[in-house]
């Protein structure tokens, strides 16, 4: 193991993911996860260290108490690592105009990034908070970020234009797309599993809790479902996706026209959980006999097809389909229904290799290759720092 240890921080609105690596050379390998759950009690920072698992409940908080969370989080993990801490890496969901790829967070730069707060106001301050107790704890080491929406910045013009005036796209008011470190991750693994597939037009499937698609060209972003924020596209587990802004007129004049309140029914109410009043859950709602959750699942799908024939008319056609993320890598049944409505592009699965969940799963006869590659965020997040600092 060398001197060198890397820390990446994933912060979401209810949990704290952390990625353990050592520095080999200029590349990181990953020696360890941990995660915190914030919903749960007691608190309990649950990791692991070269194959060895721990629980350790900690003290603070996540509220006024979150600095000695991160402390004690330090404490844990690095107490079983002979190395001393190189730099401490995060994922930002946003990174506006500014930023388009990885950065160093000095004064300037953090500042910058909590200008983009009104952009991600869910998910911009949960990344910040752990900038800020690191800073306050480690002022000594380097701190970087990198962003969500910075693989997207390839993308035309036309393609990020919503039908505005044009001093609001200006201003800033376009679509940016998200899960980018996601898609990073499947541009160079699919290049490796399959080179002359990634040359060319493929779409990733990132579903999970929140989900998106990706169509790429030789690898680079040309369009994504999600826009100006994480709630379009595609339903989610408890988001709308893609949502008619005169039925939200309606709601907001039959009496919900409180922002926050607006916020909270947009990122808590909608998608699977609203359409199915039982669940935002896939892997609920697939063994529901009830025809609510049989409908979510079948909207689910229905959306992830048509998102799917809308992007091949941005890249010109389809060579290959990727399906990663805790859904789009765990569920045989989402992958064949979406594949089963997809028939008119002729993508022909192969169902038994579906069901075993193999990298490849297209039968022999489909003109569309699909694959099922798992992603890490966090290995792209190690690999942009130590490229950054090196």
């Amino acid at each position: 193991m060398t001197d060198d240890i890397l820390l990446t921080f994933n912060a979401g609105s209810s949990t704290l993911k952390i990625g353990v690596f050592e520095q080999t050379g200029r590349h990181a390998r990953n020696i360890g996860r941990g995660k915190i759950d914030f919903d749960k009690a007691p608190l309990t920072l649950v990791y692991s260290i070269g194959g060895d698992r721990y629980e350790k409940t900690l003290t603070g908080d996540n509220a006024e108490n979150f600095v000695s969370v991160v402390s004690e989080t330090l404490d844990h993990i690095l107490g079983h690592l002979p190395g001393t801490l190189l730099a401490a890496s995060h994922r930002i969901v946003h990174g506006g105009l500014q930023f388009q790829g990885p950065v160093l967070l000095d004064d300037a730069n953090i500042e910058r990034v909590e200008d983009l707060v009104p952009l991600a106001p869910l998910h911009q301050p949960q990344a910040l908070r752990v900038i800020r107790s690191l800073r306050k704890l480690r002022p000594d080491i380097r701190q970087t970020a990198s962003f969500d929406t910075a693989f997207h910045s390839s993308q035309a013009d036309i393609v990020r234009r919503l039908a505005i005036p044009r001093a609001l796209h200006d201003g800033g008011v376009r679509r940016y797309g998200f899960h980018g470190l996601s898609y990073k991750y499947i541009a160079s693994k699919l290049n490796e599993i399959n080179p002359a597939g990634a040359r060319g037009k493929v779409i990733a499937c990132h579903l999970g809790s929140g989900a998106s698609l990706c169509a790429m060209e030789n690898g680079i972003s040309c369009d994504t479902s999600m826009g100006f924020s994480a709630l379009d596209g595609i339903p989610m587990a408890t988001r709308p996706g893609w949502l008619d802004p005169g039925a939200l007129l309606y709601v907001m004049r039959s009496g919900l026209r409180d922002p926050e309140k607006i916020e909270d029914f947009l990122y808590h109410e909608c998608g699977l959980l609203g359409v199915s009043g039982i669940s935002g859950d896939t892997r609920i709602l697939l063994q529901d006999k009830r025809p609510e959750a049989a409908a979510a699942i079948d909207l689910f799908c229905l959306r992830i097809a048509g998102e799917i024939g809308r992007m091949c008319s941005t890249i010109g056609g389809l060579d290959s389909v990727v399906f990663t993320a805790g859904i789009g890598e765990n569920q045989p049944e989402i992958r064949s229904r979406v594949a089963q409505r997809l028939r008119w592009l002729s993508v022909e699965i192969d169902e038994d290799a579906n069901r075993r969940n193999l990298t490849s799963i297209n039968a022999t006869s489909s003109a569309v290759k699909l694959f099922v590659i798992p992603t890490d965020e966090e290995q792209v997040i190690a690999d942009e720092t130590i490229a950054l600092i090196a």
